[in-house]
């Protein structure tokens, strides 16, 4: 399998009752938001929203966009 390497950023949010959450999103992929109540959580849910993302794309037959630099 082949291995992708994605830009994601996680920026303090806040829930509408004023509690703390996190927000990510991966600007090379659209629709791949996604929240949590911590840092972690943030960060493991948009590992899965990219894989499914991607794996979506793969089926459609659909380029993947390019890499991000680092």
């Amino acid at each position: 399998m082949k291995s992708y390497v994605f830009e994601v950023v996680v920026e303090e949010d806040q829930f509408e009752d004023g509690r703390t959450g996190f927000s990510a999103h991966c600007p090379s992929l659209e629709g791949a938001y996604t929240w949590g109540e911590t840092r972690d959580q943030a960060l493991e849910r948009i590992q899965e929203a990219v894989e499914l993302i991607l794996d979506e794309m793969r089926e459609e037959g659909e380029p993947i966009p390019p890499l991000s630099n680092y």
